[in-house]
């Protein structure tokens, strides 16, 4: 077997999973969101590291085959800081969510900062990443820079506490989301982290996302000595779970949020409007150094809390699993359209002021209605990314592979094909982002012998064809670009 640790945003997973790249063992658990301040959401580290002890235990008591490796996986952007002498966070974990730092990201496109950041990283002024994060962290969180001091993303923080203290250490594409992350040398920028006061001295060692980054220590339910072999970021570590191994390939997670991304091969993109340029992963290339496979991405911020929202915020659902057939008992939305910009947009708009908004409400309208509207509201979002990403890499779409708890529900991706106007393959293995770790930690060890090996072993469990009326499917996409823009700037600071 391969443990697969898949550290969400919400909650935890390990993940048994067998050569056939099949899930045979899971235990979850959900951890505390704290939002402490409207805009702010942030996570207790020991919390997290708690409870993938926890689900580590259960899932290993289970097993009757042996662990040949573990892999890594996790929420990006997220920030720890920590002391190396005691292992204590220093501060709450500040999530990827976050928007703290809107205010400083303008300053700093209004400094002239944005080709900087363009330039090196691929990615956009926006609190969504870390080193703004770590600066807060620094100059209002109390955090004091010294010798003594650890900060990373939630896979430095879990190698950390997995290994007892002994390696801490990142790979790229865990780095190419700090935005301090040079894209062209594969490592920490100082002019980056200057201008944002981050010690080089505090950050993680940049590894292959494929290779042993150390062994596990005693007391986490798997023999001591065992490789951890594998480490991406949860965007990243699905589409190397989705086998998109050749450039044009794409892949869309619905998770908390949705992530598209798209393998456009080795040669790093330059820069492109509205959307990320990142590290799809990087691999050993024989000769001590790493092989970089890079990716454009259009991060979308609310897409599965949408349907939390409807069961914890409104109350109209009691499961998150009941929403599609809730949706599906109505024909249309009736005319309602929701944007759930709920901590700003992301790609393409990159507007941390958009707030949610809910038009075409009458007396008529009903949860059903509303539970639609959600459902749409993540094909629509979608394809704006989409629409973005094409345009811009000029590759029209061939197909999309889509995972993640949400594409559960048939008529998401029912909507989804009409919506982009191409077949959406439905991948057999909800999980791929535990897959993708897999896959990275038993390549490094011989588990698979090659990514052909890899590619063999995905399969989808359904295509879904476009086939509906063309001219209502763009007419409720012009609607929803109405919506969008009545949104978006409505949370600025009035002066």
């Amino acid at each position: 077997m391969v443990i697969a640790i898949d550290a969400g945003t919400t909650g935890v997973r390990a993940l048994a999973i067998d050569e056939a790249a099949r899930t045979v063992g899971l235990a979850y658990r959900e951890f505390t969101q704290y939002f402490p301040q409207p805009g702010w959401v942030e996570h207790d580290a020991t919390e997290i590291a708690s409870v993938i002890r926890e689900v580590l235990l259960e899932l290993t008591a289970s097993l009757t085959e042996p662990v040949a490796t573990v892999g890594i996986t996790n929420q990006r952007e997220t920030v720890v800081a920590w002391s190396r002498s005691t292992s204590e966070p220093l501060h709450r974990a500040i999530v990827w969510q976050d928007r703290r730092t809107a205010d400083r990201c303008e300053r700093l496109v209004a400094d002239g900062h944005l080709d900087l950041i363009r330039h090196k990283t691929g990615l956009v002024a926006d609190p969504y990443f870390s080193a703004s994060k770590l600066e807060w962290m620094f100059t209002e969180g109390g955090v004091e820079r010294s010798d003594d001091l650890a900060v990373g993303t939630i896979d430095s923080w879990l190698l950390w506490n997995l290994t007892g203290g002994a390696v801490h250490a990142t790979d790229d594409t865990n780095a190419s989301r700090t935005m301090l992350y040079d894209l062209a040398s594969g490592d920490w920028s100082d002019e980056l982290c200057n201008l944002f006061g981050v010690p080089r001295a505090a950050l993680p060692e940049i590894l292959a996302s494929s290779g042993r980054f150390g062994t596990v220590a005693p007391g986490w339910g798997l023999p001591e000595g065992t490789p951890i072999s594998g480490i991406a970021g949860d965007q990243q570590a699905s589409l190397f779970g989705q086998a998109c191994f050749e450039p044009g390939m794409t892949k869309n997670t619905y998770g908390t949020g949705s992530f598209v991304l798209m393998n456009v091969g080795t040669e790093r993109p330059d820069a492109v409007e509205g959307l990320i340029t990142t590290t799809a992963w990087s691999l050993p290339d024989g000769a001590g150094g790493r092989r970089v496979t890079y990716a454009l991405e259009g991060s979308i911020f609310v897409t599965g809390a949408g349907i939390q929202w409807l069961r914890d915020g409104l109350g109209i659902i009691d499961e998150a699993a009941e929403v599609g057939s809730l949706a599906e008992s109505v024909s249309d939305t009736d005319g309602v359209v929701v944007v759930p910009a709920f901590t700003g947009l992301g790609s393409p708009w990159w507007d941390p002021y958009a707030r949610g908004t809910m038009l075409g409400i009458t007396r008529g309208t009903t949860k059903a209605h509303l539970a639609r509207a959600v459902l749409e509201s993540i094909a629509y979002q979608t394809r704006d990314v989409v629409d973005a990403m094409t345009n811009a890499s000029g590759t029209p779409l061939a197909e999309l592979r889509v995972d993640g708890g949400a594409s559960a529900a048939d008529l998401l991706v029912r909507i989804q094909a009409d919506q982009l106007g191409v077949p959406v393959r439905r991948s057999r293995e909800r999980e791929t982002t535990a897959q993708g770790a897999a896959f990275l930690a038993g390549l490094a060890e011989g588990f698979w012998a090659s990514l052909d090996d890899v590619a063999a072993a995905w399969a989808s469990d359904a295509t879904f064809e476009a086939d509906g009326d063309a001219t209502v499917i763009e007419a409720n996409y012009r609607r929803w670009l109405e919506a969008v823009e009545r949104s978006r700037g409505w949370d600025r600071p009035i002066a």
